[in-house]
């Protein structure tokens, strides 16, 4: 499966940064934010194929935070399959994936079973109601997880329980909040620029 994505160019061998729009954005929603947050990178921003009610999304769900794990687990793997084909067009010096929403939940589904797919992640209000297999792959991976305390869509229970598992795996993790709910701010931007910058 291939997705429909725009591109910012860069020299071969350059950063290579991916990002995933929330539901109901696209392909441009996160697209300049990946080299603002890493200059001089590559950019590819894929645009999700599921359309719910006219909302563009990256795999479907039955209801809110109730997911289609049958197509999700379908969808990984066409991800997955996506991103190693640009990774290997672009021979990255590093890799980095940075979503918002259902994008986050189709980057951290992708990084459940392909855990060396990106270098390193950015997961901007991330919702995962179930609990993922054990993944040894994760060791040392730098994560940034950024939510807001009183996110309606995504519980802050949830959220947690997301940064103790990327914990248990191993993963250096950072856990930022700011005070608001599922939108995102400049504190939690400027927060991803400072994490993926501090090398």
């Amino acid at each position: 499966m291939s997705y429909h994505a725009a591109r910012i160019p860069a020299e071969r061998g350059a950063p290579l940064v991916f990002t995933f729009h929330g539901t109901g954005g696209d392909q441009h929603q996160l697209h300049d934010l990946g080299r603002r947050m890493v200059p001089h990178s590559a950019v590819v921003s894929p645009r999700g194929d599921v359309n719910e009610m006219g909302h563009l999304r990256f795999f479907r769900r039955l209801g809110e935070g109730v997911y289609d794990m049958e197509d999700l687990g379908r969808r990984v793997e066409a991800m997955a399959a996506f991103l190693a084909a640009e990774k290997a067009e672009a021979a990255p010096s590093r890799t980095i994936g940075i979503g918002y929403s259902n994008g986050a939940n189709i980057l951290a589904a992708t990084a459940f079973r392909h855990p060396d797919i990106v270098d390193e992640l950015v997961l901007m209000h991330p919702l995962i109601p179930h609990s993922p297999e054990p993944q040894p792959g994760f060791a040392d991976r730098r994560i940034l997880i950024t939510a807001g305390r009183n996110d309606r869509i995504c519980p802050a229970e949830r959220t947690e329980e997301l940064s103790d598992w990327f914990e248990e795996q191993g993963a250096d993790v950072i856990l930022h909040w700011h005070e608001g709910g599922h939108e995102l701010r400049e504190d939690e931007l400027m927060a991803a620029h400072a994490f993926l910058n501090r090398r």
